[in-house]
């Protein structure tokens, strides 16, 4: 096995701006997800609200589909390799877009977002291992929090620049849909469509063109991610289902991220519906500021914890914003409403940082499981946004009341935080 001392890069500069692009890369591609909910409900002519919401569907579920598969590929490929490769199945993913935007064809759509996520499951396992690699141990937090901000930094400009291409005309073209023969509208369509190929036939070339310059590049080429010894508890236990904490961990992640994804990727359709009455020009705006407040977020969390607040208490006071945003944004006007979903992304931001630790902590030998199985509760973003959707349509909640469906992801993680973390654990670790 070639170790990180064995292989160390010549230049940790030229190693963080490669690791830097591919966090921008997991952002950019992400929060896409946004902007694609409107474009192909319109697009592909969907009679069905939820149908729309099967973007997040095929995105996310392939972090459940792929979680397991990655450890073993990488294990055959070894960590830079899968890296290329990850980049390689996402630039497929994105070429699947072309015969998608020039057919209409929304199950070719969904696949190439799917054949994406799946890259990109592959491409985070293989990739965050360097960030704690490429420089001291003890200045590993910064280099995390670079990644962090290079990551949302993406996340704020992908809906803005996939909107102006694909979202421009939006609000005209609905509005004039109506007044058309059955003709013109199939030919509006259409060139609503043809707007996706140009960009996501640029995407395909950079993300093939990055996996060279990962390949090419002076990154060690590791076999297998650092592990952690084991602790004071996996020394000992027998298995992964002797581990109450991880799957309670488990189970906090995947509402997290469901909340998340909910706030985010619905906060577009919900600013041009009735309750807040936003044109689309103004509502495609909104995943922006929503990822600002995940940056600002994180920003405060680096300058809090520990210095001011355990991670704990910080996850706790999170899931207490959240359930009080949730509130805020069912009870207040229709217009200023959105602003607590916007505000909803700050709390969400120190939640990732601080359940991921806590439910992992004290693996030992299970750590690469745990891992795994954590990666796969990110098929929260999958279900979730499809339960928003048919409570908001299906079951007559309505959009404003249908975010109730954060509410007891909330309290879940909110349990975890104070007592879920704690669950199985020597009372000698914890003693609070």
């Amino acid at each position: 096995m070639v170790t990180a001392a064995e292989n160390r890069p010549p230049s940790a500069l030229t190693g963080m701006v490669i690791i830097g692009l591919l966090f921008f890369i997991f952002g950019f591609v992400t929060w896409l997800n946004a902007t694609l909910i409107p474009y192909l409900e319109l697009t592909c002519d969907l009679k069905h609200e939820w149908q729309a919401y099967l973007v997040t569907f095929a995105f996310y579920i392939s972090y459940f589909v792929m979680a397991l598969p990655s450890s073993y590929i990488l294990g055959k490929t070894r960590l830079k390799k899968g890296m290329m490769l990850g980049l390689w199945v996402m630039a497929v993913g994105a070429l699947l877009f072309l015969p998608a935007a020039l057919t209409r064809t929304y199950g070719l759509f969904l696949l190439g977002l799917f054949v994406c996520g799946a890259g990109l499951a592959l491409l985070q396992t293989a990739s965050n291992p360097y960030v704690i690699i490429l420089g001291k141990p003890e200045s590993a937090a910064r280099r995390v929090s670079i990644m962090g901000i290079c990551n949302k930094l993406a996340g704020a400009l992908s809906p803005l620049i996939l909107g102006a291409v694909v979202l421009g005309n939006y609000d005209e073209l609905t509005a004039s849909l109506g007044a058309m023969t059955e003709l013109e509208r199939v030919a509006a369509l259409n060139a609503l469509s043809a707007k996706a190929v140009l960009p996501y036939a640029i995407m395909a070339g950079s993300l093939f063109l990055l996996g060279l310059l990962v390949w090419f590049s002076a990154l060690p080429d590791l076999d297998d991610p650092p592990m952690l010894s084991d602790g004071p508890v996996g020394s000992f236990r027998k298995s992964i289902f002797s581990f109450p904490h991880l799957w309670f961990g488990v189970l906090a992640l995947f509402f997290y991220v469901g909340v998340e994804v909910v706030a985010i990727d619905t906060i577009t359709k919900y600013g041009v519906s009735d309750v807040v009455g936003l044109g689309m020009e103004q509502a495609r705006r909104f995943p922006t500021y929503s990822m600002f407040a995940l940056m600002i977020g994180y920003l405060m969390g680096i300058a809090a914890i520990p210095r001011l607040v355990s991670q704990q208490k910080a996850l706790a006071l999170c899931a207490a914003a959240g359930f009080v945003f949730v509130l805020c944004a069912i009870l207040v006007p229709g217009p200023w409403s959105i602003w607590f979903i916007v505000l909803l992304s700050l709390a969400h931001a120190l939640m990732w940082p601080a359940i991921f630790p806590l439910a992992i902590f004290g693996l030992g030998r299970f750590t690469k499981t745990g891992s795994a199985l954590l990666i796969m509760a990110i098929a929260g973003g999958a279900i979730l946004p499809l339960v928003y959707s048919l409570l908001s349509v299906n079951m007559g909640f309505g959009p404003r009341m249908a975010y109730l469906i954060a509410l007891p992801g909330y309290l879940i993680i909110g349990w975890f935080a104070l007592s879920g973390h704690k669950a199985g654990m020597p009372r000698s670790i914890y003693n609070a």
